[in-house]
Protein backbone atom coordinates (compact mmCIF):
# COMPACT_ATOMS: atom_id res chain seq x y z
CA UNK A 1 0.00 0.00 0.00
CA UNK A 2 1.29 3.36 -1.20
CA UNK A 3 0.36 5.65 2.06
CA UNK A 4 1.07 9.34 2.65
CA UNK A 5 1.30 10.68 6.31
CA UNK A 6 0.57 14.23 7.20
CA UNK A 7 0.79 16.15 10.35
CA UNK A 8 -0.90 20.05 11.68
CA UNK A 9 1.58 20.91 15.03
CA UNK A 10 5.25 20.27 15.62
CA UNK A 11 4.72 17.08 17.60
CA UNK A 12 2.50 15.47 15.42
CA UNK A 13 4.82 16.04 12.56
CA UNK A 14 7.63 14.00 14.81
CA UNK A 15 5.20 11.35 14.87
CA UNK A 16 4.12 11.66 11.57
CA UNK A 17 8.19 11.32 10.58
CA UNK A 18 8.16 7.87 13.55
CA UNK A 19 5.35 6.09 11.29
CA UNK A 20 6.89 7.10 7.82
CA UNK A 21 10.34 5.21 8.68
CA UNK A 22 8.51 2.21 10.40
CA UNK A 23 5.70 1.60 8.11
CA UNK A 24 6.69 0.24 4.94
CA UNK A 25 5.77 2.14 1.31
CA UNK A 26 4.71 5.24 3.59
CA UNK A 27 6.03 8.82 2.70
CA UNK A 28 5.78 11.62 5.20
CA UNK A 29 4.70 14.89 3.17
CA UNK A 30 4.68 18.62 3.87
CA UNK A 31 1.57 20.54 4.06
CA UNK A 32 1.67 22.51 1.33
CA UNK A 33 -1.81 25.50 1.14
CA UNK A 34 -3.34 24.11 4.01
CA UNK A 35 -5.06 20.84 5.17
CA UNK A 36 -7.68 20.82 2.46
CA UNK A 37 -5.30 21.37 -0.94
CA UNK A 38 -3.10 19.04 0.59
CA UNK A 39 -5.51 16.15 0.89
CA UNK A 40 -6.47 17.35 -2.19
CA UNK A 41 -3.41 17.28 -3.94
CA UNK A 42 -2.83 13.44 -2.14
CA UNK A 43 -5.91 12.17 -2.96
CA UNK A 44 -5.49 10.55 -6.11
CA UNK A 45 -1.70 9.69 -5.84
CA UNK A 46 -1.62 7.50 -2.60
CA UNK A 47 -3.84 3.78 -1.43
CA UNK A 48 -3.79 5.73 2.49
CA UNK A 49 -3.61 9.13 3.87
CA UNK A 50 -2.63 9.09 7.57
CA UNK A 51 -4.13 12.15 9.06
CA UNK A 52 -1.83 13.65 12.46
CA UNK A 53 -4.89 15.31 13.36
CA UNK A 54 -8.23 16.30 14.44
CA UNK A 55 -10.75 14.18 13.15
CA UNK A 56 -13.00 17.48 12.71
CA UNK A 57 -10.13 19.05 10.41
CA UNK A 58 -10.12 15.53 8.05
CA UNK A 59 -13.93 15.38 7.57
CA UNK A 60 -14.73 18.60 6.24
CA UNK A 61 -11.16 18.28 3.88
CA UNK A 62 -12.44 14.76 2.17
CA UNK A 63 -16.09 15.39 2.46
CA UNK A 64 -16.09 16.82 -1.64
CA UNK A 65 -13.48 14.47 -2.15
CA UNK A 66 -15.59 11.10 -1.43
CA UNK A 67 -16.99 9.14 -4.30
CA UNK A 68 -16.78 5.08 -4.01
CA UNK A 69 -15.46 3.07 -1.22
CA UNK A 70 -13.86 0.79 -4.69
CA UNK A 71 -11.99 3.73 -5.77
CA UNK A 72 -11.28 6.34 -2.60
CA UNK A 73 -8.20 6.26 -0.84
CA UNK A 74 -8.79 5.00 3.24
CA UNK A 75 -7.91 7.68 5.82
CA UNK A 76 -6.64 6.95 9.26
CA UNK A 77 -6.76 9.62 11.78
CA UNK A 78 -4.75 10.02 15.14
CA UNK A 79 -4.06 12.27 17.57
CA UNK A 80 -0.15 14.02 17.83
CA UNK A 81 0.12 11.53 20.88
CA UNK A 82 -0.76 8.10 18.77
CA UNK A 83 -3.25 7.29 21.86
CA UNK A 84 -6.07 6.80 19.57
CA UNK A 85 -6.19 5.77 15.67
CA UNK A 86 -9.18 6.19 14.11
CA UNK A 87 -10.25 4.31 10.55
CA UNK A 88 -12.84 6.72 9.55
CA UNK A 89 -12.92 6.02 5.56
CA UNK A 90 -12.61 2.66 3.30
CA UNK A 91 -11.96 0.42 5.80
CA UNK A 92 -12.40 -3.07 3.84
CA UNK A 93 -11.47 -2.60 0.72
CA UNK A 94 -9.28 0.12 0.84
CA UNK A 95 -7.64 -2.02 3.77
CA UNK A 96 -8.48 1.49 6.36
CA UNK A 97 -8.85 -1.03 8.86
CA UNK A 98 -5.68 -2.86 8.66
CA UNK A 99 -3.72 0.34 8.17
CA UNK A 100 -5.13 1.73 11.42
CA UNK A 101 -4.49 -1.33 13.50
CA UNK A 102 -0.37 -1.58 11.82
CA UNK A 103 -0.14 1.98 12.67
CA UNK A 104 -1.52 1.78 16.21
CA UNK A 105 1.39 -0.84 16.52
CA UNK A 106 3.68 1.81 15.82
CA UNK A 107 2.28 4.71 18.23
CA UNK A 108 1.66 1.88 20.76
CA UNK A 109 -2.30 3.41 20.83
CA UNK A 110 -5.63 2.42 20.31
CA UNK A 111 -6.29 1.02 16.84
CA UNK A 112 -10.36 2.50 16.57
CA UNK A 113 -12.27 0.60 14.55
CA UNK A 114 -16.36 1.22 14.03
CA UNK A 115 -17.08 -1.57 10.93
CA UNK A 116 -19.88 -3.77 12.52
CA UNK A 117 -18.57 -6.80 10.77
CA UNK A 118 -14.80 -6.20 12.83
CA UNK A 119 -16.33 -5.75 15.97
CA UNK A 120 -19.11 -8.45 16.37
CA UNK A 121 -16.77 -10.79 14.14
CA UNK A 122 -18.48 -11.37 11.77
CA UNK A 123 -17.52 -12.13 7.97
CA UNK A 124 -16.97 -8.67 5.97
CA UNK A 125 -18.58 -9.47 2.77
CA UNK A 126 -17.25 -6.53 0.53
CA UNK A 127 -13.61 -8.03 1.58
CA UNK A 128 -14.64 -11.59 1.52
CA UNK A 129 -15.75 -10.85 -1.78
CA UNK A 130 -13.08 -8.91 -3.14
CA UNK A 131 -10.54 -11.36 -1.72
CA UNK A 132 -11.79 -14.00 -3.34
CA UNK A 133 -12.29 -12.19 -6.79
CA UNK A 134 -16.18 -12.42 -6.45
CA UNK A 135 -17.34 -9.79 -8.69
CA UNK A 136 -20.50 -7.72 -6.81
CA UNK A 137 -23.10 -7.92 -9.23
CA UNK A 138 -25.78 -5.60 -7.39
CA UNK A 139 -23.62 -3.66 -5.04
CA UNK A 140 -26.83 -1.56 -3.68
CA UNK A 141 -27.51 -4.76 -1.31
CA UNK A 142 -24.20 -4.96 0.02
CA UNK A 143 -25.28 -2.73 3.25
CA UNK A 144 -28.29 -4.46 3.40
CA UNK A 145 -27.00 -8.07 3.69
CA UNK A 146 -24.40 -6.81 5.52
CA UNK A 147 -26.38 -5.78 8.52
CA UNK A 148 -28.74 -8.75 8.27
CA UNK A 149 -25.33 -10.67 8.99
CA UNK A 150 -24.65 -8.34 12.10
CA UNK A 151 -28.17 -8.77 13.19
CA UNK A 152 -29.10 -12.51 12.74
CA UNK A 153 -25.62 -13.84 13.31
CA UNK A 154 -25.85 -15.51 9.57
CA UNK A 155 -26.91 -15.23 5.88
CA UNK A 156 -28.19 -18.06 4.21
CA UNK A 157 -25.95 -18.76 0.80
CA UNK A 158 -26.61 -20.50 -2.31
CA UNK A 159 -24.13 -21.51 -4.93
CA UNK A 160 -24.22 -22.99 -8.33
CA UNK A 161 -19.94 -23.06 -8.17
CA UNK A 162 -18.09 -25.78 -6.47
CA UNK A 163 -16.04 -24.40 -3.66
CA UNK A 164 -14.99 -24.80 -0.66
CA UNK A 165 -14.17 -23.37 2.87
CA UNK A 166 -16.95 -21.31 2.82
CA UNK A 167 -17.79 -18.68 6.36
CA UNK A 168 -18.82 -20.35 9.33
CA UNK A 169 -21.37 -17.69 9.32
CA UNK A 170 -22.72 -18.80 6.00
CA UNK A 171 -25.85 -21.19 6.00
CA UNK A 172 -25.65 -23.29 2.48
CA UNK A 173 -29.08 -23.05 1.08
CA UNK A 174 -30.02 -25.17 -1.99
CA UNK A 175 -32.52 -22.84 -3.99
CA UNK A 176 -31.33 -19.76 -5.21
CA UNK A 177 -34.78 -18.14 -3.63
CA UNK A 178 -33.98 -18.96 -0.51
CA UNK A 179 -30.95 -17.47 -0.27
CA UNK A 180 -29.59 -13.64 0.89
CA UNK A 181 -26.20 -14.43 -1.05
CA UNK A 182 -26.25 -15.93 -4.53
CA UNK A 183 -22.92 -17.16 -5.86
CA UNK A 184 -22.83 -18.20 -9.64
CA UNK A 185 -21.50 -18.18 -13.39
CA UNK A 186 -24.71 -18.18 -14.67
CA UNK A 187 -26.55 -14.64 -15.25
CA UNK A 188 -29.08 -14.29 -12.43
CA UNK A 189 -31.09 -11.02 -12.96
CA UNK A 190 -30.98 -8.88 -10.00
CA UNK A 191 -34.57 -8.03 -10.67
CA UNK A 192 -35.82 -11.46 -10.21
CA UNK A 193 -33.75 -11.46 -6.64
CA UNK A 194 -34.22 -7.83 -5.52
CA UNK A 195 -33.25 -8.87 -2.30
CA UNK A 196 -30.22 -10.97 -3.04
CA UNK A 197 -26.82 -10.12 -2.92
CA UNK A 198 -25.63 -11.79 -6.19
CA UNK A 199 -21.60 -12.59 -6.58
CA UNK A 200 -19.88 -13.68 -9.81
CA UNK A 201 -16.58 -15.60 -9.08
CA UNK A 202 -14.22 -15.46 -12.31
CA UNK A 203 -13.69 -19.17 -13.51
CA UNK A 204 -14.91 -19.39 -16.71
CA UNK A 205 -12.22 -20.62 -19.88
CA UNK A 206 -13.08 -20.39 -23.17
CA UNK A 207 -11.60 -22.98 -25.69
CA UNK A 208 -11.74 -21.52 -28.76
CA UNK A 209 -10.90 -22.67 -32.78
CA UNK A 210 -11.05 -21.06 -35.92
CA UNK A 211 -10.12 -20.66 -39.61
CA UNK A 212 -7.31 -18.88 -40.88
CA UNK A 213 -8.17 -15.12 -40.95
CA UNK A 214 -11.10 -15.05 -38.38
CA UNK A 215 -11.63 -11.75 -37.38
CA UNK A 216 -11.65 -10.20 -33.91
CA UNK A 217 -15.25 -9.29 -34.48
CA UNK A 218 -16.00 -13.02 -35.81
CA UNK A 219 -14.79 -14.12 -32.29
CA UNK A 220 -16.74 -11.42 -30.75
CA UNK A 221 -20.01 -12.10 -31.86
CA UNK A 222 -19.70 -15.89 -30.80
CA UNK A 223 -18.68 -15.14 -27.55
CA UNK A 224 -21.66 -12.70 -27.24
CA UNK A 225 -24.30 -15.46 -28.78
CA UNK A 226 -22.59 -18.23 -26.91
CA UNK A 227 -22.80 -15.84 -22.91
CA UNK A 228 -27.02 -15.31 -24.73
CA UNK A 229 -27.60 -18.46 -25.34
CA UNK A 230 -26.54 -20.24 -22.20
CA UNK A 231 -27.32 -17.30 -20.05
CA UNK A 232 -23.35 -17.18 -18.71
CA UNK A 233 -22.00 -13.76 -17.31
CA UNK A 234 -19.64 -12.38 -19.30
CA UNK A 235 -17.72 -10.54 -16.37
CA UNK A 236 -17.40 -14.41 -15.40
CA UNK A 237 -14.69 -15.12 -18.09
CA UNK A 238 -11.16 -15.86 -17.03
CA UNK A 239 -9.14 -16.54 -19.57
CA UNK A 240 -9.28 -18.52 -23.23
CA UNK A 241 -7.00 -21.17 -24.41
CA UNK A 242 -6.96 -22.31 -28.10
CA UNK A 243 -4.08 -24.74 -29.76
CA UNK A 244 -0.65 -23.39 -30.45
CA UNK A 245 -0.78 -23.00 -34.09
CA UNK A 246 -3.19 -20.38 -33.69
CA UNK A 247 -0.51 -18.75 -31.67
CA UNK A 248 0.16 -15.87 -34.47
CA UNK A 249 -3.92 -15.60 -35.38
CA UNK A 250 -4.30 -11.49 -35.41
CA UNK A 251 -8.07 -11.97 -34.45
CA UNK A 252 -7.71 -14.60 -31.91
CA UNK A 253 -4.98 -11.99 -30.10
CA UNK A 254 -7.02 -8.75 -30.92
CA UNK A 255 -9.90 -10.09 -29.15
CA UNK A 256 -7.69 -11.41 -25.96
CA UNK A 257 -6.51 -7.93 -26.09
CA UNK A 258 -10.09 -6.19 -26.55
CA UNK A 259 -11.18 -7.77 -23.58
CA UNK A 260 -8.14 -7.92 -21.42
CA UNK A 261 -8.10 -12.15 -20.84
CA UNK A 262 -4.84 -13.89 -20.85
CA UNK A 263 -4.32 -16.64 -23.32
CA UNK A 264 -2.73 -19.83 -23.52
CA UNK A 265 -2.04 -21.79 -25.90
CA UNK A 266 -1.26 -25.69 -26.24
CA UNK A 267 0.26 -28.25 -28.14
CA UNK A 268 -1.30 -30.93 -30.24
CA UNK A 269 -0.19 -33.64 -27.91
CA UNK A 270 -1.39 -31.67 -24.45
CA UNK A 271 -5.04 -31.63 -26.47
CA UNK A 272 -5.50 -35.16 -27.57
CA UNK A 273 -4.19 -36.55 -23.89
CA UNK A 274 -7.38 -34.91 -22.37
CA UNK A 275 -10.48 -37.25 -22.66
CA UNK A 276 -14.07 -36.84 -22.62
CA UNK A 277 -13.97 -34.71 -25.51
CA UNK A 278 -16.62 -34.51 -29.06
CA UNK A 279 -13.57 -35.64 -31.37
CA UNK A 280 -13.91 -34.72 -34.95
CA UNK A 281 -12.27 -35.83 -37.87
CA UNK A 282 -12.14 -32.54 -39.70
CA UNK A 283 -9.82 -30.36 -37.35
CA UNK A 284 -7.20 -33.95 -36.34
CA UNK A 285 -6.90 -33.91 -40.65
CA UNK A 286 -6.04 -30.06 -39.81
CA UNK A 287 -4.11 -29.67 -36.44
CA UNK A 288 -3.43 -33.24 -35.52
CA UNK A 289 -5.43 -32.89 -32.56
CA UNK A 290 -8.99 -34.53 -32.32
CA UNK A 291 -10.18 -31.20 -31.00
CA UNK A 292 -9.54 -28.04 -29.97
CA UNK A 293 -11.87 -25.51 -27.64
CA UNK A 294 -13.01 -28.50 -25.12
CA UNK A 295 -10.07 -29.75 -24.38
CA UNK A 296 -8.43 -26.74 -24.40
CA UNK A 297 -11.26 -25.00 -22.21
CA UNK A 298 -10.34 -27.98 -20.12
CA UNK A 299 -6.75 -27.70 -19.77
CA UNK A 300 -6.96 -23.90 -19.02
CA UNK A 301 -9.48 -24.21 -16.15
CA UNK A 302 -7.29 -27.28 -14.88
CA UNK A 303 -5.55 -26.19 -11.78
CA UNK A 304 -1.91 -25.82 -11.81
CA UNK A 305 -0.84 -27.64 -9.18
CA UNK A 306 -2.33 -30.50 -9.70
CA UNK A 307 -1.27 -32.10 -12.67
CA UNK A 308 -3.77 -33.82 -14.57
CA UNK A 309 -6.82 -31.90 -12.73
CA UNK A 310 -8.65 -31.14 -15.41
CA UNK A 311 -11.92 -27.98 -15.43
CA UNK A 312 -15.12 -29.40 -15.84
CA UNK A 313 -16.94 -28.78 -19.29
CA UNK A 314 -19.80 -26.96 -18.87
CA UNK A 315 -20.62 -26.21 -22.56
CA UNK A 316 -19.67 -28.48 -24.98
CA UNK A 317 -18.18 -26.97 -28.49
CA UNK A 318 -20.72 -25.01 -30.73
CA UNK A 319 -19.44 -23.69 -33.94
CA UNK A 320 -20.25 -21.00 -36.39
CA UNK A 321 -18.95 -20.14 -39.76
CA UNK A 322 -15.53 -19.62 -38.67
CA UNK A 323 -15.53 -20.10 -34.77
CA UNK A 324 -15.66 -22.76 -32.15
CA UNK A 325 -16.42 -22.29 -28.72
CA UNK A 326 -16.73 -24.39 -25.43
CA UNK A 327 -16.63 -23.35 -21.76
CA UNK A 328 -15.08 -24.93 -18.89
CA UNK A 329 -15.63 -24.23 -15.50
CA UNK A 330 -12.47 -23.98 -12.55
CA UNK A 331 -13.17 -24.94 -9.07
CA UNK A 332 -13.38 -22.51 -6.44
CA UNK A 333 -10.72 -23.89 -3.86
CA UNK A 334 -8.55 -22.42 -1.15
CA UNK A 335 -11.49 -19.59 -0.29
CA UNK A 336 -10.51 -17.08 2.03
CA UNK A 337 -12.76 -17.76 5.04
CA UNK A 338 -11.81 -14.08 6.93
CA UNK A 339 -9.98 -11.03 6.00
CA UNK A 340 -6.02 -10.33 6.50
CA UNK A 341 -6.59 -7.86 8.51
CA UNK A 342 -8.10 -9.81 10.95
CA UNK A 343 -5.30 -12.97 10.80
Amino acid sequence: MKTAVIALTNEGRELAARIAGVLEGCESCELSGGVVATIRSLWACFDGLICVMATGIVVRAIAPLCRDKKTDPCVVVLDEKGQFVISLLSGHLGGGNGLARKVAAITGGAAVITTASDVTGHTPLDLWAAENNLRVQNPQRLTGISAKLVNEGEVSFFSSVTCDRLPADFRVVTEPALADIILSHWAYDPLEHPDALVLCPCNLYLGLGCNRGTTATDFEQAVSELCAQYRLERSAIAGIASIDLKADEAGLLQFARDNNLPIRFYSKDELNRVEGISPSAAVMAATGARGVAEPAAMLAAGDDTTPGQLGQLIVRKIKWKDVTAAVSEKKLTDMVQAPLSKR
